[in-house]
């Protein structure tokens, strides 16, 4: 009978938690830019207000 390969198995957790968190960086990077778009997109409306008065 064959024994488990328990450094393979370990090994294999490992890089799904990796790749796990760098799925959330991700997200977290994708969320916290949303909002600076907004933020953009009201500047400019903004500036254009004050050119007019």
């Amino acid at each position: 009978m064959a024994k488990p390969n328990y450094q393979y198995e370990k090994r294999q957790k490992e890089l799904a938690k990796k790749k796990k968190k760098e799925d959330k960086l991700k997200e977290k990077a994708q969320k916290n830019e949303e909002p600076a778009a907004d933020d953009t997109a009201d500047t400019p409306a903004d500036s254009g207000s004050e050119n007019t008065k």
